[in-house]
């Protein structure tokens, strides 16, 4: 059942179209059969989305450990600074195992790229991105998503985790913010 509209918020993906996808991505994650798992989801925006993912995977009998890290690229703009930040750092060891990493949005790809590098530093053996929205168009680095939920145009996306000033993270679909002049 699809939550109801929020004005000035037009629907993109509805919760069952991300219910569908988040099956198949996980599907496409156990063929892979990870070794040793660590999901490191990206906070905040990634939470709903790895947390869906995370049980999707453990019906595939993907076994995993999960923590998080915060990153920051943004701070309060809409905008990236271009400069990543770590606000909170994973507290296991990533030596010699898979990571997949899990976030919201593959934007710039700066924050994305950071923490891909910072695990492989890290002596990571694998290190796979799981992306619930890929806006290629605002690609600022070379990277891309192993797996990607859905491909969305330049939009100002929000739910499913997803904020605009810190509101709207709590809504079960992706929605396009058109009050601000961004919406198409």
């Amino acid at each position: 059942m699809s939550a109801p509209h929020r004005e000035g918020i037009r629907p993109l993906y509805s919760a069952e179209e991300i219910a569908a996808r988040i099956t198949s991505m996980a599907a496409e994650i156990a063929e892979r059969r990870p070794e040793n798992l660590l999901a490191v989801i990206v906070l905040k925006g990634g939470f709903v989305f790895g947390a869906d993912l995370a049980r999707a995977l453990s019906l595939n009998d993907v076994a995993m450990e999960i923590e998080f890290i915060s990153l920051s690229s943004y701070g309060a703009r809409l905008k990236t600074s271009g400069e990543v930040r770590i606000l909170r750092d994973i507290g296991c060891p990533v030596e010699n195992r898979d990571v997949l990493l899990v976030d919201d949005v593959l934007d710039s790809g700066l924050t994305l790229r950071f923490a891909r590098d910072l695990m492989l530093t890290r002596g990571a053996h694998r290190v796979e991105i799981a992306a619930m929205i890929d806006k290629p168009e605002g690609r600022k680095t070379e990277i891309a998503a192993d797996y990607v939920g859905f491909t969305c145009p330049d939009y100002f996306v929000v739910g499913y985790g997803m904020d605009a000033g810190h509101a709207h993270r709590e809504l079960p679909y992706v929605g396009v913010v058109e009050d601000n002049g961004r919406g198409k």
